[in-house]
């Protein structure tokens, strides 16, 4: 049976198929009167985003949209987006899509009334304080991919187009005030999709699981994410029609991202430049390099990926685990290298350096090192 629910964890969630259709109402309760729709350039011409549009035209809201959207967004996506928001006078921002399109529209209502660059909110100490928290514009998320979980975060993703770096930007109010999560949207994802960003909530899932900050609610959370994915991912990429999988995939996608508040780790630090770097997409990445972290951090998480792994009724040891990561990835058609995802010629020290300098090694169980790291990327390859 699809779940059909309405909750709050504070953003008011409107779940269940053809909520979609509940898109002026979700504007109006974040009070948008003259949203701009955010996409990326892959679904603007989709039906489901011609489909969006015409409710909110049909409900007296327009149908603005901005699609100049990169796989990896970058701050050039931003200053055009801000341009067409602040031309058509809008009030607020659908975010709509997957990680790229949510993550550029959560931004564009972000930095609609700063007057900073956006590179001085990056994630890093209490640098967030810096924002005029009350010129952030209010925010309506609809996520088509179920993955990120940026339709339940308070940060986006950058790449710096100069750099070459992912920068993560953070504010509480970055955190969308409604979200409608209808699988029906996610039905036409392309199995390559599918499985890139179902296994993105995977990786958030067991990351968080593995960080050893303490957080016990995300644990436990992080620990039935990893049961979703594992039980409905296999079925969503099977029959991309079947809207049971493509629900639960959409619940363990928020689930992830909730989770990682407790930390994320080694599978991240180093996805994050090489998705920056070589333009890869992001939840393959992290599914190319899981298993060689797993290697890397089993002397700290051995004991517990048995639990998990006995959670999931898949045996009682890391083993178990580690080789329900391999059979995923395989039945999913994974790469099985970095090499085989695309990745060539590689500068494995500015890789290092980028990896050392991301947010994410400090939720790594075991700590990342120049020398580590680097092995690391050697051994992904």
């Amino acid at each position: 049976m699809t779940p059909n629910a309405n909750w709050s964890y504070p953003t008011a969630i409107r779940f269940g198929a053809g909520r979609i259709a509940e898109l002026p109402a979700a504007c109006a309760a974040a009070g948008l009167t003259r949203p701009l729709l955010v996409t990326d350039k892959g679904l603007a011409g989709l039906p489901i985003t011609a489909r969006a549009l015409d409710i909110l035209d049909a409900a007296g809201l327009g149908r603005a949209v901005f699609a100049e959207v990169d796989a990896n967004p970058t701050e050039l996506n931003l200053a055009l987006g801000l341009e067409a928001y602040r031309a058509g006078g809008h009030d607020g921002v659908i975010a709509f899509g997957g990680g790229s399109g949510l993550d550029l529209g959560k931004m564009v209502a972000f930095m609609a009334g700063q007057t900073r660059p956006v590179w001085d909110f990056e994630d890093i100490g209490d640098w967030w304080t810096r924002a005029d928290a009350d010129a952030i514009a209010p925010i309506v998320a609809v996520p088509t991919t179920a993955g990120t979980g940026s339709e339940v975060g308070r940060a986006s993703v950058l790449t710096n187009s100069e750099t070459h770096e992912k920068k993560i930007i953070f504010h509480p109010k970055v955190l969308p005030g409604v979200v409608i999560c209808d699988p029906e949207l996610t039905v036409g994802m392309p199995k390559a999709i599918t499985a890139g960003t179902g296994m993105d909530a995977f990786a958030h899932c067991l990351e968080a699981y593995c960080s050893p900050h303490y957080h016990p609610m995300s644990q436990g959370i992080a620990l039935e994410g990893l049961r979703l994915v594992t039980e409905y991912l296999p079925r969503a990429y099977a029959d991309g029609t079947d809207l049971e999988a493509r629900a639960q995939m959409m619940s363990a996608a928020m689930m992830g991202a909730v989770a990682f508040q407790k930390g994320l780790g080694a599978i991240h630090a180093i996805s994050h430049p090489i998705g920056a770097v070589h333009n890869t997409h992001h939840g393959t990445t992290n599914a190319t390099v899981m298993q060689p972290v797993l290697r890397m951090n089993r002397p700290a998480i051995e004991d517990r990926l048995g639990r998990a792994a006995a959670y999931l009724g898949i045996g009682s040891d890391f083993d178990a685990f580690y080789a329900l990561v391999g059979r995923l990835n395989a039945e999913l058609g994974i790469p099985a290298s970095l090499t085989a995802l695309g990745v060539t010629d590689p500068d494995l020290d500015a890789l290092t350096t980028s990896a050392l300098k991301d947010p994410s090694t400090g939720g790594n169980p075991v700590e990342m090192t120049a020398e580590n790291t680097r092995r690391l990327l050697e051994d992904c390859l």
